[in-house]
């Protein structure tokens, strides 16, 4: 991870949320890996569908804790958002495909991203959502990608 892309956002709403990933999706390449991290109602699902609207999709986004992972096709590439919630270790990421979506060109997106263990690369963008007592507003820590 790069070394001074560190930068805390407040958002206030879902529109707030969306307008980041909206950001955040004007930067991503083939093969990056978003790491997302934060408690369950922190706005990991609602920040995923503002990503995934912004970059085309317009079929419904759910967390995919059931399923481990979700594809979304998009114009630029394939959006993957896998939920390692279940997942009794890194070992586990390796039977699901992992490596072949990043092969492929694809961004994956992995919530609870602290089961992948080593697996989660050292340039893997690093999201951190945080509740703040305030009904919708909701602390969003990026490490790793430049929004300007």
């Amino acid at each position: 991870m790069a070394e001074g892309l560190t930068k805390e956002i407040t958002v206030h709403s879902v529109e707030d949320t969306w307008a980041l990933a909206a950001k955040i999706a004007a930067k991503l390449k083939p093969g990056m890996v978003l790491a997302l991290q934060g408690d369950l109602g922190a706005g990991k699902t609602t920040f995923m569908q503002g990503l995934g609207y912004a970059l085309g999709v317009r079929r419904p986004i759910t967390s995919p804790t059931f399923t481990l992972s979700m594809e979304y096709p998009t114009e630029r590439f394939l959006l993957v958002h896998f939920d390692l919630y279940r997942l009794t270790g890194p070992g586990d990421l390796l039977n699901i495909g992992y490596f072949e979506y990043l092969e492929e060109g694809a961004v994956v997106a992995l919530e609870w991203p602290e089961r992948a263990g080593e697996l989660l690369p050292r340039d893997a963008v690093r999201l951190t959502f945080r509740l703040t007592g305030e009904e919708s507003t909701r602390k969003i820590r990026i490490e790793g990608l430049s929004l300007e």
